[in-house]
């Protein structure tokens, strides 16, 4: 089955790179700032500022000053007063799990058991090997407090390439569209939450593997994801929107390829610590099956106005099943779609279902959203309503912390509060999600395809005929009412298809 062939339609005219002062209204009142749109008389490719420079530079820069936000944190507010750094809304794990998970002490993650409650370290062994060389990097010297400030910023540093890796790589991932990366590099949530944890080394082997797979290097994809789900589990579901368009496109060898690569990588980082270090390795699997309702989803809102809240065992047992309800719709939405639906696309619904059914939403896990927002829907106008209903959730948890932690004051955002900052997270999210599944229905409406593209991401289906499909996938085309722009046929648009069928004809 691994060999089954397809054919792929090739495409007789390139499109030029798309320019987004074009054809969005907000980009281009948003360019404003800098001048305005650029001109036909603009010098383009003639510079050292390439697209990937720009943003890359750019994403550092935003990043900056996401560092500089943490500043009250980092003079204070992590180290004096319970509430401090929730009422400065700057907390981060990093500098409290240096002597919290015993780095402070020279224990060494999953082998040396850990005094409290928590008996080993409870993230995957790449995130362990992350935070275990910031802490070599990290002078021993001084008071716990310094060795804090400096472990907090190294890690900050290693963060910050992170950031620029995943910048670069979604600039270059859609070839045509390179400044679509600037929807990471200036997403202000992502500058918030970009080191409250280390969520940004699985971010940014998923962009990189996302950037393999688009150039057609299905071995290449498959090891770094395989690394990413070392890092973080939620990179492994990327795997199954993939086996279904593979299906429906019929390219098994390359899905077989990624999967072997993917475990093997995988089998590689985890084995060592699997066979010498069992319980340690385990910890972070029993400790998310074990991990109550918490922060940020609509089971703790169920909970906190419940007199008889659900048990964690039957939460785990909804909330595995209303996943598995997700990805049956992907799945069908993939094969009865009309077009099938570009990689990205199928990436961002399948991450944020997860997102929207788990128990529990930190305000960092929006990091594993946005290249993926970026390449899915490139419209700026949506993506920065779902960065604002982000932040306000950003905000509204912090200020709920401060709320339980500030005694009997109670400066903050009451528990009736912080269900609405929630409610406003999940209405962001599914909104995006409305978003990205009309354009699957509606190829005319997505932005990438009205400008005369297929699946720029999807590599290897980039282009290429259906073998398999359902229902209203084996008729026509479903093309958006009231919509004007090109119609677009496997890559081409309606008129540059009427050339080539004109032109074969003409040849005949």
């Amino acid at each position: 089955m691994c060999g089954m062939p397809s054919g792929k339609t090739t495409s007789v005219h390139e499109p030029d790179p798309v320019r987004p002062t074009e054809e969005d209204r907000v980009a281009a009142a948003g360019s404003e700032l800098i001048g305005g749109p650029i001109g036909r008389r603009a010098l383009l490719g003639r510079s050292w500022w390439t697209p990937v420079r720009v943003i890359a530079l750019v994403a550092i820069g935003v990043f900056a000053l996401g560092l500089v936000q943490k500043a009250p944190c980092y003079n204070g507010a992590w180290f004096f007063g319970a509430s401090s750094q929730y009422t400065h809304a700057c907390y981060s794990d990093i500098p409290h799990l240096y002597q919290g998970r015993g780095f402070a002490d020279g224990l060494v993650p999953y082998f040396d058991r850990l005094p409290g409650d928590m008996e080993y370290l409870e993230y995957p062994v790449l995130t362990g090997v992350f935070m275990e060389v910031a802490a070599w990097l990290t002078p021993g010297s001084g008071s716990i407090q310094d060795q804090e400030q400096w472990y907090w910023m190294v890690n900050a540093g290693m963060l910050m390439a992170c950031a620029a890796v995943i910048a670069v790589c979604v600039t270059r991932t859609h070839a045509r569209r390179p400044w679509d990366g600037l929807l990471v590099a200036l997403a202000p949530a992502f500058a918030l939450t970009a080191t409250i944890n280390w969520d940004l080394l699985a971010v940014a082997l998923t962009a990189a593997a996302m950037l393999m797979w688009s150039r057609g290097r299905a071995l290449a994809f498959g090891v770094l994801l395989g690394l990413a789900t070392a890092a973080k589990l939620y990179p492994v579901l990327l795997l199954g929107p993939l086996l279904v368009l593979c299906w429906r496109a019929g390219r098994w060898r390359q899905y077989c390829t990624a999967l072997a690569g993917a475990a093997v990588a995988w089998t590689v980082v985890n084995g060592p610590v699997m066979l010498f270090a069992f319980d340690g390795w385990s910890k972070f699997y029993t400790f998310s099956e074990e991990r109550g309702v918490d922060f940020g989803s609509f089971w703790l809102i169920l909970a906190q106005n419940s007199d008889d809240p659900i048990a964690t065992e039957t939460v785990n047992t909804l909330a595995t099943l209303l996943m598995l309800l997700c990805c049956a719709g992907v799945a069908a939405l993939t094969l009865m779609a009309p077009r099938r639906p570009r990689f990205a696309q199928l990436a961002f619904l399948i991450v944020a279902a997860f997102i929207l059914t788990n128990k529990v939403y930190s305000p960092q896990y929006v990091l594993w959203l946005v290249p993926l927002a970026a390449l899915a829907r490139p419209k700026w106008r949506d993506f920065l309503i779902w960065q604002a209903c982000e932040v306000a959730y950003f905000l509204g948890i912090w200020m709920y912390l401060a709320y339980t932690t500030s005694g009997d004051a109670h400066k903050g955002l009451p528990t009736d509060g912080y269900h609405w900052a929630i409610g406003v997270h999940l209405a962001g999210t599914a909104f995006l999600c409305v978003m990205v599944v009309r354009d699957i229905l509606m190829p005319e409406r997505d932005p990438v395809r009205r400008s005369g593209g297929d699946d720029p991401s999807g590599g290897v289906l980039d282009g290429t005929e259906d073998v398999f499909v359902l229902g209203p996938a084996a008729r026509s085309v479903r093309h958006a009412a009231h919509i004007e722009a090109p119609q677009v046929d496997w890559g081409r648009t309606k008129a540059e298809h009427e050339d080539v069928l004109g032109a074969v004809q003409h040849a005949s």
